[in-house]
């Protein structure tokens, strides 16, 4: 695998091993279809997931409102000064995701979709070869993410999922609540964790 960027000058949470799975499976089931992501943030996963997409002759639908979830907002634990527009008192990360996705050669490749998951999926009717959901991690945010973009894998194609803590201590648990209830819902059959990220493939 051969990034067109230094990754680690990307803004993210996004373990090495982590991008490297993604971006096989990405290359793996891009030939379904075309691909998504929830949660761009500054584009880490993006140049991953789009580079697998462009090797692959698709493109990427990336979904972020760009405002930042509940843990990036003033005073949380993720907060970056950097991506904070003091003029609009709001998180900005959209300017620095533009910036890494020129820098990444991939803008004929990524679609930026900037609106709010459920916005964005209202009427949404394109098949897709993988969904990687890195959204909100309230439960609310993490279930609309779920409920919104899953059906729309097609048999075949893989569900990402991001921060998946099977021990409470280790970290929050709604990613994992819906990582359980894809498992459980007889549409997806396990495939191996790697770190955090849960893989499913659609039956």
């Amino acid at each position: 695998m051969k990034l067109p960027l230094d990754i680690n000058e990307i803004k993210g949470f996004l373990d090495p091993d982590e991008g490297e799975a993604l971006f096989d499976n990405c290359i793996a089931s891009a030939k379904l279809g075309p691909c998504l992501e929830v949660g761009s943030y500054c584009g880490k996963s993006t140049v991953y997931l789009g580079e697998a997409c462009r090797l692959s002759g698709t493109i990427l639908f990336a979904v972020d409102h760009h405002r930042g979830s509940e843990e990036h907002q003033q005073g949380e634990e993720y907060h970056d000064e950097d991506l904070y527009d003091e003029q609009l008192g709001l998180v900005d990360s959209f300017k620095s995701f533009r910036a890494n996705m020129r820098l990444a050669e991939l803008e004929k490749t990524v679609v930026p979709v900037v609106a709010p998951s459920e916005v964005a999926a209202r009427k949404w009717a394109t098949p897709l070869g993988m969904v990687f959901i890195d959204g909100g991690h309230s439960l609310d945010a993490a279930m609309t993410d779920y409920q919104s973009w899953s059906r729309h894998v097609v048999p075949g194609g893989i569900l990402a999922i991001h921060d998946i803590f099977p021990d409470p201590n280790d970290g929050g648990q709604a990613p994992y609540t819906i990582f359980e209830l894809a498992k459980s819902s007889g549409l997806f059959k396990e495939l191996p964790q790697v770190r955090t990220l849960g893989l499913l493939k659609r039956i």
